[in-house]
């Protein structure tokens, strides 16, 4: 097995409050750090680590939690949604115009891949404004079969793994917002969770695919009734107890948090349609087979 680590990213981040849960989105300040221990009576960073055999797995479990792992589903348009969603994680594109409730990442994506110079379509990298090229389903419905879907589709396929990066870069930039964000009488415990979640690649892929699902829970427009659905609100449901492991107690949180979501929703099809998927996929939150736990390799 290849022992090099993957890169380890820490990410500097200022937090505003109000919103959702009394938190809005944090900007995007970053910053590259090696792995070390704090100075004295400050906060650690929590990483995220993954070798490559593990970011291949973490990936795969999201584009089958997405696409069940299906070529077509690369470009989509779920029903009773006013976007498509694109790639492995399927990410969000806006058309001009639309409702953006949600959190929008597919720009997001297409910049870090021109960042490692991934071969971005050209009608793709020239698009201005950078908006869904579709104004709704019916639009899309009638282009899936086009030259343009078929060559971005094309792109999407072979672009996995750095997709799988940039899901893992997200994950782990939101990792410090979210601890200073909480309470200062929440903060012990959920940084405690949070260091046993990324102690296993289980755990790590539960991270990055809520993330990825659901958002981090910082936005002021991702929420119903004031009460938002993202990793943050997740972690602050888990209940402390030391006889159950952190993952378990990761799942039944974020079922919690999913019903609730769907309990607030005005369009009964969060209820009626999309919940029962939502925990179908909190079951694959497990430590993977055949995947060796990082904790028991040796250096």
């Amino acid at each position: 097995m290849n022992n090099a680590k993957f890169a380890l990213i820490v990410l500097s981040v200022i937090i505003l409050v109000g919103g959702c849960d009394s938190v809005s989105q944090a900007t995007d300040t970053a910053g590259v750090a090696a792995k070390g221990a704090a100075e004295e009576g400050v906060q650690k960073d929590v990483l995220l680590a993954l070798e490559p055999d593990e970011m291949d797995w973490v990936g795969q479990q999201i584009f089958n939690n997405e696409c069940n792992g299906q070529f077509q589903c690369l470009v989509h348009w779920n029903d009773g949604e006013a976007f498509p969603s694109l790639g492995i994680g399927h990410f969000i594109w806006y058309p001009e115009g639309a409702d953006e409730l949600f959190v929008e990442s597919f720009p997001k994506l297409i910049q870090y891949m021109i960042q490692r110079q991934a071969p971005v379509p050209e009608w793709l990298r020239e698009l201005e404004p950078f908006d869904a090229p579709w104004g709704d389903k019916a639009v899309f419905e009638s282009a899936k079969n086009s030259v343009r879907v078929a060559e971005l589709r094309e792109f999407l396929a072979g672009t996995q793994g750095i997709q799988a990066e940039f899901i893992f870069r997200r994950a782990q930039s939101s990792l410090a917002v979210i601890v200073e964000s909480v309470p200062t009488d929440r903060k012990s415990q959920l940084q405690a969770d949070l260091e046993a979640l990324s102690a296993t690649p289980g755990g790590i892929y539960a991270l990055m695919d809520y993330v990825n699902f659901k958002g981090e829970g910082l936005s002021d427009t991702e929420c119903y009734n004031g009460m938002g659905w993202g990793l943050r609100q997740v972690l602050l449901a888990m209940e402390p107890n030391p006889e159950t492991i952190a993952l378990e107690r990761f799942r039944d949180a974020a079922a919690k948090v999913l019903t609730r979501r769907a309990d607030n929703a005005d369009d009964p099809i969060e209820r009626t349609r999309w919940l029962k998927g939502w925990l179908k996929r909190l079951e694959t939150y497990k430590e993977p087979d055949g995947v060796p736990n990082s904790a028991e390799k040796t250096p």
